[in-house]
């Protein structure tokens, strides 16, 4: 078989993967979906889903759906407060835990996610991206991925976007699978869950070299 041909395959077989993964957790797991919904709503009064629009295959927009892990607390002025003052204790362990990824499963079963490929940001990073870093989008996004097991928030945005263009490039189901079995490994030692000196992480403003051509 044709190498594209092969990949073509190979794709078809991960989709049917992803939807098999799907709904097994939604209709399995559905009591987890519930403890997690009330131990939120035990906490906040505020939506128990965050919703916010990101960047899926070939940079198309989607709505993500991750369960809320932090407040929408504002300042006098109407601006929300950063990170470190909205995520509370009780977010702070849906993160640690990976919990709040859960309803990323509707994604998947939709078509906007895969169960693994780089992982989905946010639209307004889609005008920062080089041409090369703007390759992440060659996949659907994943709930995990190459980069979430080698470092996760502690790696910086040019090795991230590197890391994420190395799986495209050289992406197989073995590969899928070897990230599979390492994502509970990382989830166990819960790792990388936040960048040093960030409630989650620093926002993306472009590479370090257009920032410097910039300056």
């Amino acid at each position: 078989m044709e190498k594209g041909k092969r990949r073509i395959f190979q794709l078809s077989i991960k989709r049917f993967l992803d939807i098999c993964a799907a709904l097994f957790t939604l209709t399995i797991c559905s009591p987890i979906y519930l403890i997690v919904a009330i131990y939120i709503k035990s906490n906040t009064k505020e939506d128990i889903l965050f919703k916010q629009e990101r960047a899926g295959l070939n940079g198309k927009p989607f709505i993500c759906y991750k369960f809320r892990t932090m407040t929408s607390e504002t300042d006098s002025e109407g601006n929300l407060l950063p990170d470190e003052f909205r995520l509370k204790k009780w977010g702070k362990f849906l993160r640690s835990t990976s919990l709040d990824e859960l309803p990323q499963f509707v994604n998947i079963l939709k078509g906007d996610m895969s169960l693994i490929g780089p992982r989905a940001l946010h639209v307004r990073y889609l005008q920062r991206y080089t041409q090369e870093q703007m390759r992440r989008h060659e996949m659907r996004p994943g709930m995990t991925s190459w980069t979430a097991v080698n470092g996760r928030n502690n790696i910086n945005w040019d090795k991230k976007f590197e890391m994420d263009v190395w799986y495209i490039d050289n992406w197989s189901l073995l590969l899928d699978i070897k990230i599979f079995f390492l994502t509970f490994y990382t989830v166990f030692k819960r790792e990388g869950i936040n960048q040093e000196g960030y409630a989650t992480r620093e926002e993306f403003l472009g590479s370090k070299e257009d920032q410097k051509n910039a300056n």
